[in-house]
């Protein structure tokens, strides 16, 4: 049994024995961030044809090699002479056959130079498959954070319509008994349809958000599924559903709502709180040490490097053209007239070129490199002030993220004073529906900071290309 598990591992580490079964997408599974990492790894169009740009570079490589190999010709052929004049008529039938092989012997380094400069193309090719695999994750993370975002959004808004539904039916009732004016009987209404609108547009927004998600998986015609929580977006419920199969489906909003029996505290709808114990880890790095890994690990910065060392190698290449080759070869003919053969053997010490056409091959070359060296330069200057901006982004954010959870318990605690006194007859409907307003937009406010406080995060560790538990490398 050892040596049979010792086996399969061995098989499953070539990816020989054994083919890697693909994610599928099952109605009412769970997703977790790194289930939607791995489908969109699978199934990115993207990443394909990266790998394919890769298979061209190397395929490239090997032609640059084939510089060292012989080059061999063969050939055959029938010829037909016929000559007649007034005197003498002749014609002869030949047969031939033919077969030569040259080999490069030194060329002073340029087919060495020829190969180094396609093995830092293969290189930059490599460079940028794993950059597009980077961009590939980090699209996934940000819109994996959107779905949350945006349906701990809806939730939001629910409650606000059963919020603003028990104060219309308490509002009525106090107005049937003629406690409560006319005028806070229409408002109450006012506010309930327009809690009602803005649910409808988060409802939306969570569509879209699922679509993008769905999307950059590239998966169409999913089923219904749920994704969970993260470790910086963990939210009161753990699962999320996600599905669009009633993208269609139209309701009638416009009706009042049936009577509530317990529609004396409107606040007591608090209980279904999205936001509760949320907890999230600083960012481990510091700005020196973010901008340090970037330098170190941006696939598009190592893309440039390779390419500026494609370059002075094709610049050494250009500069060697001057310079002689040296070949040997050898052949053999046979004619069936007289029944001839003939044998060659021969080394050549040759050269040719222009030289007013070399000086500015020479000179397009060397600016070449001044452009490579300038490009990694301003790539430098933008990686810089990139992971900066980045930074200082997430930061105020994770600032941000605690005073708003301060402030959504304030404008609770506002709004239940607010309700009480209003219930009592001490509180007017304004003062009632400012808190109310106030503890909503608190709790949307607290949602979207969360979310952009993990989006900034998600591209802060893009900018520095920090390493992913799931990835997926140029030989899998």
């Amino acid at each position: 049994m050892k040596k049979l598990a010792l086996l399969i591992g061995m098989c499953l580490t070539l990816n020989s024995c054994f083919a890697i079964e693909k994610m599928s997408v099952e109605k009412n599974t769970v997703l977790t961030i790194t289930d939607c990492i791995q489908l969109a790894l699978q199934n990115s169009p993207q990443i394909k044809k990266a790998r394919y740009n890769y298979g061209l570079a190397k395929g490239n490589l090997g032609i640059a090699k084939s510089g060292y190999f012989p080059t061999i010709g063969v050939g055959t052929g029938y010829n037909i002479n016929e000559n007649r004049t007034d005197r003498l008529n002749t014609s002869s039938n030949i047969y031939s056959a033919e077969a030569n092989i040259k080999q490069l012997i030194w060329n002073f380094g340029k087919t060495n130079a020829n190969i180094r400069m396609y093995n830092f193309d293969k290189l930059s090719a490599l460079y940028n498959f794993n950059n597009i695999v980077l961009d590939t994750i980090f699209t996934v993370k940000t819109n994996y954070y959107g779905v949350l975002a945006a349906k701990a959004t809806v939730d939001v808004n629910r409650a606000n319509v059963q919020i603003n539904e028990r104060n219309y039916q308490r509002t009525k009732a106090y107005f049937d008994e003629g406690i409560k004016s006319k005028i806070d009987l229409v408002n109450a209404e006012v506010y309930l349809s327009d809690s009602k609108v803005t649910l409808v547009n988060s409802e939306k927004l969570y569509q879209n958000a699922l679509v993008k998600l769905n999307n950059s998986m590239y998966i169409a015609f999913a089923p219904e599924y749920e994704i969970e929580n993260t470790e910086t977006f963990n939210f009161q419920h753990n699962y999320t559903p996600v599905n669009l199969e009633k993208i269609d489906e139209k309701k009638d909003l416009s009706t009042p709502p049936d009577s509530v029996g317990d529609a004396f505290l409107t606040s007591q709808v608090e209980k279904i709180n999205v936001l509760e114990n949320y907890k999230f880890e600083p960012f481990p790095y510091t700005f020196e040490e973010a901008v340090n890994l970037a330098y170190e690990n941006r696939p598009d910065l190592m893309s440039l490097d390779a390419s500026l060392n494609a370059v002075k190698e094709a610049l050494k290449y250009t500069k060697r053209e001057y310079l002689p080759e040296l070949s040997a070869s050898a052949g053999y003919g046979y004619r069936d007239k007289y029944n001839a053969n003939s044998y060659n053997v021969g080394v050549n010490f040759s050269s040719s070129f222009n030289i007013k056409g070399q000086k500015h091959k020479i000179d397009n070359a060397k600016i070449q490199v001044q452009m490579a060296e300038n490009d990694i330069e301003l790539a430098k200057q933008d990686i810089y002030f990139e992971v900066q901006n980045l930074y200082v982004n997430m930061v105020q954010f994770e600032k941000q993220i605690p005073l708003l959870a301060v402030k959504v318990k304030q404008t609770l605690e506002n709004f239940e004073l607010a309700d009480g006194r209003y219930a009592v007859g001490l509180g007017d409907y304004i003062e009632l529906q400012d808190a109310k307003v106030n503890y909503n937009n608190a709790q949307v406010n607290y949602v979207q900071t969360v979310y952009n406080y993990n989006v900034a995060r998600a591209n802060l560790e893009k900018a520095i290309a920090l390493p992913q538990n799931i990835t997926i490398t140029i030989e899998d």
